[in-house]
């Protein structure tokens, strides 16, 4: 039996703890990631997500239930609603003595004697808690317990959360959510996450419940939560209480597997398609040359060009599957390359995966689609110097300049700003401005290109 620390001991710094009675929220700053707020438990972080933050006093995620959703003895109410967290009766004599224990480190994480509070976790991530509650009465000689409980998900709902707004962070998460359900067999795993992307998803995975942030409103499926995990990029969260470790250290995708406590092993997510068979009667190359911020792009100013002509004579039709054919900000705009066939536009992303899946190669940056052509199995060359190849999903034909400033995204000195178009941490407004990119040339493209089977070499299809 695990006892309790000696009521002398000063508690870990790793919970908080407020008076029960205390509901008003705390003051926010616009902009910046609260942690470790106990005053009011569903404050959820701002400025998460790659593909943009959230407007100032908003979050990208729905709320968990503001009182904790599982009933214990004597009026103590508990759940894993973003961390463990305990709420404890008003006492008028004697007193309350509860911890938190971390089951798989067996470190002691906090410990507090009160007479009524609200106790949460700093850390909101997977852990697999112990919680225990003791009752002081007053002259009696030893504490009584009243409540031990381990987590144990089977049986009970877990809330998946995934931001909107992003295409390739929820493929590149998807997975390890499935994961997190099969080694918590019995788990009802609902996952919450954009409308545009569950038709791609949920007929492959039936065991899983997809629905929409509205869905989770309206059904109150965060009042019945047992426990609830959001998944994200954390870019203020030095203290590391949303993720166990930086994204910027273990890969965009693989963060999701730590928040989750998952192996971090890559997996694309699995898609059920209409089997309509190939959109082209003639093989063909997919490009993807748009993205949300200017460092993602490929600067160089021949690039393209250079692609698609090598790509032509080698006998293959170029398919732009872009939202839009042309996309930029202030003095920095990318237009569709000439000659390609233009299937862009506010299409379903299933017709996008659609040409994916029977396309010879998708050759594009780091963004979305780049992520929704892994998933489809389609060989991906993807071109980008602002993030680092261990950043995505391993593919043989990353195309990265060494020789020149690369790898700003995961460097966790520097922060990126969503709100800057023409980011470049190093050397904006220099001579070096996206050198990242714009010195990967069209030669060492093409040539990363020849590398998959099926593709002439670059003499060859020159003559």
């Amino acid at each position: 039996m695990l006892e309790p620390l000696p009521p002398t001991a000063p508690p870990p710094p790793d919970a908080v703890i407020s008076d029960a009675a205390q509901t008003a929220p705390p003051t926010v700053e616009p902009g910046l990631t609260p942690v470790a707020v106990a005053a009011d438990p569903a404050q959820l972080p701002t400025g998460v997500g790659q593909a943009g933050a959230a407007a100032p006093g908003k979050t990208p995620y729905p709320p968990c239930a503001a009182v904790p959703t599982q009933e214990g003895p004597e009026g103590i109410r508990f759940d894993f609603n973003q961390g463990a967290r305990v709420l404890l009766p008003t006492r008028d004599s004697g007193s309350w003595r509860v911890t938190l224990r971390d089951l798989d480190t067996g470190n002691v994480l906090f410990q507090s004697e009160n007479q009524g509070a609200f106790v949460t976790s700093s850390k909101r991530w997977y852990v697999r808690f112990l919680i225990e509650v003791w009752a002081i009465e007053d002259g009696a000689a030893e504490p009584r317990l009243v409540m031990r409980h381990a987590y144990d998900a089977s049986g009970h709902s877990v809330l998946i959360q995934f931001p909107i707004g992003t295409l390739g962070d929820i493929l590149a998460w998807f997975s390890y959510a499935a994961r997190f359900a099969a080694v918590h067999p019995g788990a009802r795993v609902t996952c919450a996450l954009s409308p545009l992307i569950i038709p791609l998803l949920a007929d492959a995975y039936p065991e899983l419940r997809l629905v929409d942030h509205d869905t989770v409103a309206a059904e109150r499926l965060a009042e019945a939560a047992y426990a609830t995990y959001s998944l994200g990029l954390f870019f203020d969260d030095r203290a590391c209480d949303w993720q166990p470790t930086d994204f910027r250290q273990v890969g965009l995708h693989r963060t999701a597997a730590f928040i989750l406590g998952v192996d971090p092993a890559e997996e694309p997510p699995r898609l059920v398609l209409p089997e309509d068979g190939p959109p082209l009667d003639v093989p063909y190359v997919v490009i993807a040359v748009q993205s949300s911020s200017g460092c993602k792009y490929w600067s160089n100013p021949t690039g393209w060009r250079e692609v698609v002509a090598y790509l032509q004579a080698a006998g293959y039709r170029v398919v732009c599957i872009d939202q839009k054919p042309v996309h930029g900000h202030g003095l920095m705009w990318t237009h569709i390359p000439h000659g390609v066939q233009d299937e862009t536009g506010d299409r379903p992303l299933a017709e996008r995966a659609r040409w994916l899946r029977h396309a010879a190669a998708f050759v594009g940056l780091s963004s979305g689609l780049a992520w929704l052509a892994w998933a489809a199995g389609c060989p991906t060359v993807m071109i980008s110097g602002f993030t680092h190849p261990d950043n995505e999903f391993r593919t043989p034909y990353r195309v990265i300049n060494w020789h020149v400033c690369n790898s700003c995204w995961n460097d966790t000195s520097l922060r990126f700003d969503h709100f800057d178009f023409f980011w470049c941490p190093r050397h904006k407004d220099t001579p070096r401005h996206f050198e990242c990119t714009r010195l990967i040339t069209g030669e060492q493209v093409v040539r990363t290109i020849t590398r998959i089977p099926g593709f002439p070499a670059v003499e060859a299809a020159a003559g």
